[in-house]
């Protein structure tokens, strides 16, 4: 073995400097020096570079992105750093995003191509695709270090951008890699492919994201994108979901956060919210924050743990502001942090600029090139000066509520899950499910989030979205319900599971509820968790009592709340209630053939409630009506 090991570093010695051969030396881990050196001597590239998380390799790092103008700095403050993905690739690709299988293996609502396939098209892509360019190799911890609960990542690319926003978002972990040879790695190859005169992607029509789970190989090759090519974020996410299938624990698309109630106590919870639901201002209005957008949760002496795999975030930026965002704001504008901004606008004189802001825009660079005011497409519609979907990228560690378990081996105990949606008309703001696979069906399998006019279609049409986790599944939704069930059956103390909605709205289209009064729903939450407050007995759950969201309103936000809003917001809406079930049934008797039958059993039961209800109370049901539990 040792003279293999050897001969595999001299071949290296193509591709390498002296340093970064002694840094591939350290690697104890023989298979992965095989991968990437076949990985070499397939693209080509003229040099590699091994990150460690010392500052000078992540300076260099930051210094590539600026020499290869990947990144162009503000003047503001030079860590501030704006990128530019380039007109026909500024989102996920749906499309080409694909789950690589065996012949004849079709996975209900998921994108998938046969594996022999997929790999032989997008390796002839990779053919040489790095010549005269350096390849970056990034290794990562997918968790906290030395974590029983952590996965771990390789991530290998041709784009400096990439790298930078992975040191940013993720643990480095060279140094595990040095001292284990026995460690299970996810890899994720990525080339931007051919730029153009902009540094943009050249080659759209090429791009191809295929994700291999069974050997935990992601291929990204022809974008830019940080959803499509920073491995450890979605497209990890996908490896994740399917070797916790496998191994019996969850991987989510949550955030986990902590809750204070009474004397200080802390009581955590995940949240899964489809985009513009309220998923990053929960987070961010919670009382500490252990992650804003994934969680890895596992089974740790019979209660359920959970971690967060990243240290950073990938936020959107659009509309971010003093007034309602002021944390991130300050992050944003601060002259101590370090920030990649993506399709936003830069000024002539170097600013950041993006709608939020109160200064208006000024002639600079965006997504689309040149622009000034008043710039049109070829369709004559005016460009806006940053993107709907423009980002930012920095460290979880600038937040002041950071909760110090953030990087706890074991995580925290998650006691509360909650699932919110974008509802003009039908969920009550807050309710507790009756118990765990209630809340698992009823409020995780059944969620949905309405459309908007804007960009998806007709106000009102509610888009189906399980666990807000629909478009980052390697695994049926069916298999993923039956996951949850089987994972509740190991715990000795199961989660609540709650539903939220943000988004009720009045006969003329008014929104009930203010964006602050969230942090009353999380308080109850918390108190219901630890049954230090009763609750109303629903056909659907458990619902707060009028006086004790009293009592919130005002010590919490110093608000008066009245029985009149109370009763409208926690009218039990019985027909759109029935009608949305049975939406639900239908997808799933038709679409995912193999949903477990025990999750049609409690819908039918949910559904028989209510109709009790209707002909108890008619189809509208006041809070005031129902018994006290």
């Amino acid at each position: 073995m040792n003279n293999y090991r050897e001969s595999l570093l001299r071949a290296f010695t193509k591709y390498v400097d002296q340093q970064n051969l002694e840094k591939l030396s350290r690697i104890k881990n023989t298979d992965l020096l095989k991968w990437l050196l076949e990985v070499a001597e397939i693209t080509n590239p003229s040099r590699m570079f091994v990150v460690t998380d010392s500052e000078e390799d992540l300076e260099y790092i930051r210094r590539r992105a600026i020499e290869n103008r990947e990144e162009l700095p503000s003047s503001y403050n030079p860590r501030h750093t704006v990128h530019f993905d380039g007109i026909r690739d500024l989102a996920r690709d749906r499309e080409n995003t694909r789950i690589l299988v065996p012949p004849g293996v079709k996975i209900p609502m998921v994108n998938t191509k046969e594996k022999s396939e997929g790999v032989r098209e997008v390796m002839e892509f990779f053919k040489g695709i790095m010549t005269g360019r350096e390849m970056y190799i990034g290794l990562y911890c997918f968790g906290p270090k030395d974590s029983p609960f952590s996965l771990y990542g390789v991530e290998v690319t041709d784009s400096a951008y990439v790298i930078h926003s992975s040191n940013i978002l993720y643990r480095i972990c060279y140094d595990v890699f040095t001292t284990r040879e026995d460690i299970e790695y996810m890899r994720f190859l990525h080339s931007t492919g051919p730029r153009d005169e902009n540094g943009w992607s050249r080659d759209i029509s090429k791009r191809r994201i295929y994700i291999d789970t069974s050997d935990r190989v992601v291929y990204s090759v022809n974008t830019q994108y940080a959803g499509n090519t920073v491995g450890l974020k979605k497209l990890a996410l996908r490896i994740c979901v399917d070797k916790g299938y496998k191994e019996n624990w969850l991987c989510e698309h949550m955030f986990i956060t902590g809750i204070k109630g009474p004397g200080d106590r802390i009581t955590y919870f995940t949240g899964a919210f489809p985009a513009g639901c309220g998923k990053t201002s929960t987070a961010l209005i919670s009382d500490t924050i252990v992650g804003d957008d994934l969680a890895i949760i596992r089974n740790y002496n019979g209660k359920p743990h959970g971690i967060n795999p990243e240290i950073g975030m990938f936020g959107i930026i659009d509309g971010v502001n003093p007034v309602d965002d002021p944390e991130i704001y300050e992050i944003l504008t601060s002259r101590e942090t370090e920030v990649i901004f993506a399709n936003v606008l830069l000024t002539e004189d170097g600013e950041v600029w993006w709608n939020g802001k109160s200064t208006p825009p000024r002639p600079g660079i965006n997504y689309a090139g040149k622009w000034w005011p008043g710039k049109k497409d070829e369709q004559g519609r005016e460009i806006p000066p940053s993107h709907p979907n423009a980002r930012f990228t920095t460290s979880i560690y600038y937040l002041k509520r950071v909760d110090p378990k953030i990087n706890d081996p074991y995580g925290v105990q998650v006691k509360g899950m909650i699932f919110g949606g974008r509802d003009p008309n039908t969920w009550v703001p807050v309710e507790e499910a009756f118990d765990w696979e209630h809340g698992i069906v009823t409020k995780g399998a059944s969620l949905e989030s309405e459309k908007t006019a804007a960009t998806l279609g007709a106000v009102g049409v509610m888009e189906f979205n399980p666990f807000a986790i629909l478009d980052f599944l390697s695994i049926s939704p069916g298999a993923f319900i039956e996951l949850h069930f089987r994972f509740g059956e190991t715990l000795d103390e199961k989660p609540r599971i709650f539903s939220v909605n943000y988004f009720l709205r009045d006969e003329k289209g008014k929104y009930l509820t203010e964006k602050v009064d969230k942090k009353v729903w999380l308080k109850w939450m918390e108190l219901r968790v630890n049954n230090d407050v009763d609750a109303i007995e629903t056909p659907t759950g458990y619902i707060p009592i009028y006086t004790d969201l009293v009592k919130l309103f005002e010590r919490e936000l110093n608000k008066e709340f009245s029985e009149q809003l109370y009763e409208k917001l926690f009218t039990i809406r019985i027909e759109n209630l029935i009608t949305k079930y049975e939406r639900i049934w239908k997808i799933y008797a038709e679409q995912v053939p193999d949903t477990p039958k025990k999750f049609f059993d409690i819908l039918l039961e949910q559904k028989r409630r209510l109709e009790e209800a209707k002909y108890k109370y008619g189809s509208h049901v006041s809070p005031f009506k129902l018994d006290r539990k």
